[in-house]
């Protein structure tokens, strides 16, 4: 695995390549992750790829499981709507923290380079790079929060957001880029509180049609 990516250690370009492969659907959920297939397929011996498994299983993308090995997971709607808990949970709070840094001088100067990449890709030909962009639009969110714990913690679940998005894509990305409008200002006011409350329903507003949404594909519980 050589390329651009020549400074960074072997193991976690392998997560980063299985991850994007998960999430872009080229490894279905329920799909087996055969450690020879990969070592050859990477030209790696499976050492390299031992390490990155379990960080993709800590990360929620896949299980180790019993005599079958990696399996990409299942996802279930009570794994939607948990994964929508937790983010009403965190993400308002790092709304507010990143307004509030703000009214202390702190630059959003990251945060409005994304929004205005999500402007640009409304309407164009290439819809299927809005997952990322949104995902990195809450990522950087948090990362204004100034808060380096939320950062973490974020971190490890931003990836799960990120295969949200990319399953539901396609679900109005114009109101999704309005509500990203609206949080910016909030957090470029310098005012916690509403960012906060901006931030809250931006997530609580994408639950219902999200859920149904995928009500077709994905089963109630495992």
């Amino acid at each position: 695995m050589a390329g651009g990516l020549s400074d960074v250690p072997l193991p976690k370009q392998i997560y980063s390549v299985i991850r994007e492969r998960i999430i872009s659907g080229a490894y279905p959920p329920g799909s087996r992750l055969r450690e020879r297939e990969l070592s050859q397929e990477f030209d790696v011996s499976r050492v390299p790829l031992r390490e990155a498994l379990p960080q993709l299983e800590w990360d929620g993308f896949i299980q180790i499981l019993p005599r079958r090995g990696a399996v990409v997971t299942q996802l279930s709607l009570r794994d939607i709507e948990e994964l929508f808990d937790v983010r009403l949970a965190l993400e308002p709070y790092a709304a507010r923290c990143a307004a509030e840094n703000v009214a202390r001088g702190a630059s959003m100067e990251e945060l409005l380079s994304t929004m205005a990449r999500t402007e640009e890709l409304i309407g164009n030909d290439e819809p299927l790079l809005i997952p990322a962009v949104n995902a990195r639009f809450h990522m950087d969110v948090v990362e204004l929060s100034g808060n380096k714990l939320l950062v973490s913690v974020m971190n490890s679940l931003m990836g799960r957001v990120h295969w949200l998005f990319r399953l539901t894509w396609h679900h109005n990305p114009a109101v999704s880029c309005a509500a990203h409008r609206e949080l910016v200002e909030a957090i470029r006011s310098g005012n916690g509180r509403l960012a906060e409350a901006s931030a809250f329903a931006h997530i609580e507003h994408g639950r219902k049609p999200t859920l149904e949404r995928l009500a077709a594909s994905l089963p109630a519980t495992l």
